[in-house]
Order: C-alpha cells, then structure tokens, then sequence
C-alpha cells in the first residue's frame, strides 16, 4: 500500500515533467480535469492526537487489508500553472526513478 498523498505527489511530479517536456515542441495538449479512480483503505490511529490516513490498495488486493476495509473513490483534480493561465503537456519524457 502506498498513502494517497504519495500517490498525488508523484502524480504532479510527472505532469510537471510532461509540461517541461512540452516547451517548444508543435503539437502539446492542454491538460484539463484528471479523474483518479482507486482503492484505498482507512486507517484511524487511537491516539489522542488522531489522524486519519487514506492507503491506496494495489490492484487485485483483497477487499480487507489487516481487517481494514477498503473503498474506491474517484478524485478529480483540476491541475493549474502558477502564473498560467493555461497548461500544455507533450513530447517525451524520459521515465523517473525515485
């Protein structure tokens, strides 16, 4: 399992990739809503600092994950630029290791 706000995270490090990528070439597209559909599972510590942490549950997992349901949710995000008005992605984009 991953936590949700890794997975939002690497996904904004490669659109800022793509939009890198995308400078000077012809053909870019502009990026509009993107939906995220996933698996996740909740996870509520007992402390008396509470936090509640969403984990995405990899594909095929079992419907429980150590007793903990799971759940899918559908996020959509509306990416901007600061400063821009619009936001283009295109051209290659070498493959990130991390």
């Amino acid at each position: 399992m991953i936590e949700l706000a890794t997975v939002i995270r690497d996904l904004r490090d490669e659109l800022e990739r793509a939009v890198v990528a995308a400078e000077g070439q012809a053909l870019r597209f502009e990026l509009g809503a993107i939906e995220l559909e996933m698996s996740v599972a909740l996870e509520r510590s007992g402390h008396a600092e509470a936090k509640v942490r969403f984990w995405v549950v990899e594909t095929g997992a079992q419907a429980t994950v150590d007793g903990t349901s799971t759940q899918r949710i559908r996020l959509v995000l509306q990416p901007t630029l600061t400063g821009s008005d619009k936001t283009f992605i295109g051209g290659d984009v070498e493959a990130h290791e991390g």
